[in-house]
């Protein structure tokens, strides 16, 4: 599917209702997950510790940690969309956000998104958009919530 593009609140709106459309895979490899464990300081050992995880995890593989598949958001929310004519965006909220299931490490993740609402709040686009990680191969999604963003259209 071809990145949506919008150019004003007008045509935004216009998608109420729709899906947006959805994201390329993303393979969520052991480095990643390493990375995110540095950087957040949460070196569970069912994230980083490969050995310990063939033989204890239920999964018997290391996964990616929750908030490293929703911290993705941003870089999978920009491959389906592109939103012009702004001075700025901001990431306002989140709304009814629940883990599925957990992103085995080597797993495929992609987003997948529908316009839920959105308003015009003085001038401030308000997009709330209902999403989906999904992982490859599985019915029940990794995450799904709603996220909520401020477009300020120029």
């Amino acid at each position: 599917m071809a990145k949506l593009i919008v150019n004003s609140y007008d045509e935004f709106a216009s998608h109420l209702g729709e899906e947006l459309g959805c994201s390329d895979w993303l393979t969520v490899d052991q480095e990643r997950i390493n990375l995110f464990a540095d950087a957040t300081l949460d070196h569970q050992w069912i994230h980083v510790d490969t050995e310990r995880a063939k033989t204890e995890s239920p999964y018997k593989s290391t996964i990616a940690h929750g908030y490293l598949t929703l911290s993705l958001l941003p870089y999978l929310w920009d491959q389906v969309i592109e939103v012009n004519n702004i001075k700025m965006l901001v990431n306002y909220g989140m709304d009814k956000m629940r883990f599925g299931q957990p992103v085995i490490t080597g797993s495929r993740i992609r987003l997948t998104t529908k316009l839920h609402n959105i308003a015009n709040l003085r001038g401030i686009c308000k997009a709330e958009i209902a999403f989906q990680i999904e992982i490859e191969g599985q019915r029940k999604p990794a995450l799904e919530g709603i996220s909520s963003f401020l477009y300020y259209f120029k």
